[in-house]
């Protein structure tokens, strides 16, 4: 069985994947990383990776960017494989995160769902066919009123997936509101909605003359994304040193 840590254990999908691993018999969480403590666990939670003396096989992270270098440095001297969930991360930690992934396993995925990773492989296989004949590309993304970054991951990675396809001819715009000139054709505009409970929409449009075609992907729960991260901490526990993804878990 494989023993995992949940850094972040005391959040909203820290609790959610606690709910899940207690349904599957190929992992258990034998500890918890948070800096608030007033939630109660089946393991012990310590206030830092660095603190916790329990022997793990990988660590799951949903937490803060801010908490990311820590974690970095600290599964990096412990030897411990983690799967990174966390977003809004910064260039100079997605630089980090590659420095890491020479030294342990590291799988990072904005997105844990199996319906967006698939998502993602139609996007480039679209974008071949319809940014050749002219279409612009927008993405819509929509989430609760509570989440901090924006645009969201989620919306960048939808994103990067279309511009790997493309030879990374494209720049992200993600406000028009500065200047006033027509939008240009190297560009993919990224739009943020935040209000209510709404856990995750997004829209990537396909504009072109006279027709427009749309992928829509809606998450009615937090669920998938804790489902995503359970399997994909069993895949990556005992891997070598490397960057993984949620393709490598789904073998897409």
């Amino acid at each position: 069985m494989v023993k995992a840590i949940m850094h972040g254990c005391n959040g909203k999908m820290g609790q959610v994947i606690s709910g899940l691993v207690k349904e599957d018999e190929g992992i258990e969480i034998v500890a918890g990383i948070d800096k608030f403590t007033g939630i109660e666990n089946p393991y012990p939670v310590f206030t830092s990776l660095a603190a916790c003396d329990v022997q793990a096989d990988v660590v799951i992270d949903f937490s803060i960017a801010a908490a990311v270098d820590e974690l970095l440095d600290t599964c990096v001297e412990k030897k411990l494989p983690v799967v990174l969930c966390t977003t809004g991360l910064s260039e100079e930690q997605l630089a980090k995160v590659k420095e890491a992934g020479e030294k342990v396993a590291v799988l990072r995925s904005a997105n844990m769902s199996l319906g967006v990773n698939l998502l993602m492989k139609l996007l480039k296989d679209a974008a071949k066919v319809l940014a050749p004949a002219g279409f612009d590309i927008e993405i819509v993304e929509k989430h609760h009123n509570q989440k901090v970054d924006a645009p969201s991951g989620t919306a960048i990675a939808l994103a990067d997936s279309i511009n790997e396809a493309m030879d990374d001819q494209y720049v992200y715009k993600y406000d028009r509101s500065q200047e006033r000139k027509k939008r240009e054709k190297n560009e993919i505009g990224i739009v943020a909605v935040r209000g209510g409970t709404i856990v995750g929409q997004h829209d990537v449009i396909f504009a072109g003359a006279d027709e427009v075609i749309e992928f829509h992907h809606t998450a009615y729960s937090k669920a998938i994304f804790g489902k995503g991260a359970v399997e994909a901490a069993k895949f990556l526990a005992g891997k070598p040193a490397g960057m993984y993804d949620m393709s490598d878990v789904i073998g897409l």
